[in-house]
C-alpha cells in the first residue's frame, strides 16, 4: 500500500526529505504522499524513511490504495525508469 499522511502531522519538515521518490509534498494544512510515487521505499530501502523520522507517527498505509509488495517493487522500477528518461539516460 502507499503510504499516507494524517492531519495529526505537525509540519516538522523531517519526512519531505527523507523521501527518496520525491513522493512528500507540503499541502494545505499539513504534508501530504503522493500515491502514484509513494513505493513504502521499496527499491531503496528496507522500511519507509518517513516512518522512521516522523516524530508524531502520522504516516499509516493508506487502505484506499491498497498494493502488494510486487506492485510496489514495479512502480519503483517504473519511476526509476523515468527518472532516467528525464535525465537524459538510458537505461
Amino acid at each position: 500500500m502507499a503510504l499516507m499522511i494524517t492531519d495529526e502531522c505537525i509540519n516538522c519538515d523531517v519526512c519531505e526529505p527523507e523521501c527518496p521518490n520525491n513522493a512528500i509534498y507540503l499541502g494545505p494544512d499539513y504534508y501530504l504522499i503522493d500515491p502514484t510515487k509513494c513505493t513504502e521505499c521499496v527499491g531503496h530501502f528496507d522500511n519507509p524513511q518517513c516512518v522512521e523520522v516522523c516524530p508524531v507517527e502520522c504516516i499509516p498505509l493508506d487502505p484506499e490504495h491498497p498494493e502488494t509488495r510486487e506492485q510496489l517493487q514495479l512502480k519503483y522500477q517504473h519511476l526509476m525508469a523515468l527518472s532516467a528518461d528525464m535525465s537524459g539516460n538510458k537505461t
